[in-house]
Formats: C-alpha cells, structure tokens, sequence
C-alpha cells in the first residue's frame, strides 16, 4: 500500500488552492474547476469542490468543518516560512516552536480554517528521520 494524497473539500476550490501554492510554493495542476492538486515529493494535496463529493457518497464530507486533522510540510526553514507568510496568513495558531520530538513547526489556519503545519526538523533524531537518500 502507498499513501498518495489527502483531499480537502471546499467551497471556494480557486481561494484554497491559491493559499496553498502561495504557501507552498507549489503550483496546482487543475483537472476541473472543481479539482486541483498540488503535488510534493511525498504526497499530493488534493482540493476539490463541493459539487464532488456526491460522486463518491452524498452528504459524506462537508467544507471547513475539519476539527482532528493537521496536514503537514516539511520545509528547510519554518522561521523562513514564517516571514514569507507574514501578511499573507490571516490565522498563525501558533509560532515557529520546538517541539518535543525535535521539529521546529509553525501552526497556521487556511481560509477554510484548517490546520497547517510547516516543519523543519532540528536535533539529531529528527534530522535522521527525514533524511532523505
């Protein structure tokens, strides 16, 4: 089995993925007006309308009603993103902290009020866990 992506539901399709390719850095490549994906080295975050969600099961998701879930970058520098997302980021739930587990992580809202975690691992352990070959 490979985890390829997450999917977010939402009202504004075009609004959310222009807040994650600007935090990101990573342009969408668009399917429909009503789907989009931004794809990284590990995982794609898909955003997709409403109007989708009774192709798979009516009423299953709702937009902006995400209360458990955190999705989660990891970038080279969390206090670069930061000053990069000043001004542009209306909801920083939390400044670039470091964490127990030895991530440096910066907790933000999206317009729809999902969490966003930016990270950079910073002591020894966490560097070796995302080392990447």
């Amino acid at each position: 089995m490979q985890f390829t992506s997450i999917r977010v539901i939402t009202g504004d399709v075009a609004r959310l993925v222009g807040f994650y390719e600007r935090a990101t850095g990573v342009r969408a490549a668009w399917a429909t007006e009503d789907f989009a994906e931004l794809r990284t080295e590990g995982a794609t975050l898909a955003i997709a309308g409403t109007r989708t969600v009774p192709l798979f099961a009516p009423g299953a998701a709702r937009p902006a009603d995400n209360h458990s879930v955190i999705t989660e970058f990891l970038v080279d520098d969390v206090d670069r993103v930061h000053r990069d997302l000043a001004g542009f980021v209306t909801d920083f739930v939390s400044g670039p902290t470091t964490m127990p587990w030895g991530n440096r992580s910066l907790l933000v809202r999206d317009p729809d009020g999902n969490l966003v975690n930016f990270f950079t691992p910073v002591t020894p352990a966490a560097v070796a866990k995302f080392a990447r070959p």
